[in-house]
């Protein structure tokens, strides 16, 4: 997959969100599901997103089970799981084999997405891990200070407040070392921009467009 034109991921990603919803047969949805997990195992994913990936399947069984108590149907409620599954695990994979520059470059030479969003965007999903690491430093260093999360699920909720409350501090801090970085950089400016980055479409991404299509148009006739 890093051999992918990001487009051409960018493509993929909604091509399978469209997918999810058009299949309606728990087979399928596990085929396509395990498409993407097999695609991530053979991209060599980090921790990080293998976590994710746990967090999410986690988070499915219980969307699945309080499916199954509303409605009673649990064939209804596994494809609901397996639909929110599906969806999800493209979005892991678009991040776990694509560079934010190369996505930056795509999104504003080929999608024509205006720079400023362009860069939000990246910027935005290039700070998860880091936020996800600082939080992690805050709950150790609170254990380290005798701090324990601990009671019903109602109590461990407002107890996160701990957690958030230097947490959105250090993001506001970072923010505003982000901002200035940028205007001493001159960003913002009606300068025209040019990428090193080639991010240009080979005979591969033209196949696997080719064949999206294909499948996308076989589901759409034989629904």
């Amino acid at each position: 997959m890093q051999k992918v034109a990001p487009l051409t991921k960018l493509i993929l990603t909604a091509f399978v969100t469209l997918w999810s919803i058009l299949l309606h047969s728990l087979p399928a949805l596990g085929l396509l599901s395990g498409g993407q997990l097999l695609l991530l195992a053979c991209s060599h994913a980090g921790r990080g997103i293998w976590r994710g990936v746990a967090s999410l399947l986690l988070f499915a069984a219980l969307l699945a089970g309080l499916q199954y108590v509303l409605s009673g149907n649990l064939f209804l409620a596994a494809v609901t799981a397996g639909k929110m599954v599906s969806m999800t695990l493209v979005f892991f994979l678009l991040l776990a084999t694509t560079r934010m520059q190369d996505l930056s470059t795509a999104l504003v030479s080929q999608c024509h997405v205006p720079y400023e969003y362009a860069f939000m965007l990246t910027a935005a999903l290039r700070f998860i891990p880091d936020f996800l690491a600082e939080s992690k430093a805050i709950q150790e260093a609170q254990a380290c200070r005798g701090y324990r999360c601990q009671g019903n699920p109602l109590k461990r909720i407002v107890s996160y407040m701990a957690i958030l409350k230097p947490l959105v501090l250090k993001a506001v801090s970072r923010s505003e070392t982000m901002a200035l970085s940028l205007e001493l950089r001159g960003f913002g400016s009606s300068k025209t921009r040019s990428f090193r980055n080639s991010v240009s479409l080979t005979y591969r991404d033209h196949l696997l467009l080719l064949g999206m299509t294909v499948i996308t148009g076989g589901l759409i006739w034989g629904g």
